[in-house]
């Protein structure tokens, strides 16, 4: 469940819609998403074009990216070229050898970087650094 705080933020900016994307509910599916989970939830009714920027971040509009590119392509270099496992979809473009990772069967959420912190994620190392989608958001938008 999306927090209120999340809610309340998006509202404020201007980037939360009371209705659901049908169209956008039909791309999280195709991946494999539960349509009731948070991330799909956000995903559903939030939208401030392609991507949501805040400190120099940035992630993806997921089912913008979903619909409107080759996502394929995004899901294919996160699972062969960074050897990540199946359930990982990645947030953003991991430019700067920096990225988020979503994991669809927990819903949490990792930060990875190469070097480091990917070899340590790889051998079990490393945890995601939030439990659920909804604790992700409140941290990138630094809502304390």
């Amino acid at each position: 469940m999306i927090s209120k705080k999340v809610v309340d933020y998006c509202k404020q900016n201007g980037w939360w819609y009371d209705d659901a994307s049908a169209d956008y509910e039909v791309e999280l599916k195709k991946i494999g998403m539960d349509i009731s989970s948070d991330i799909s939830q956000f995903y559903l009714h939030a939208e401030d074009g392609p991507t949501f920027m805040r400190g120099g971040k940035e992630i993806y509009q997921l089912c913008w990216f979903l619909k409107n590119t080759n996502f394929d392509l995004a899901l294919k270099r996160t699972h062969e070229t960074l050897e990540m496992p199946l359930d990982y979809i990645p947030l953003d473009s991991f430019e700067g050898e920096h990225g988020y990772f979503y994991n669809k069967t927990s819903g949490e959420v990792i930060e990875l970087s190469l070097g480091d912190s990917m070899g340590n994620f790889k051998s079990g190392k490393l945890s995601p650094q939030w439990s659920c989608f909804s604790d992700f958001l409140e941290s990138f938008f630094e809502m304390g």
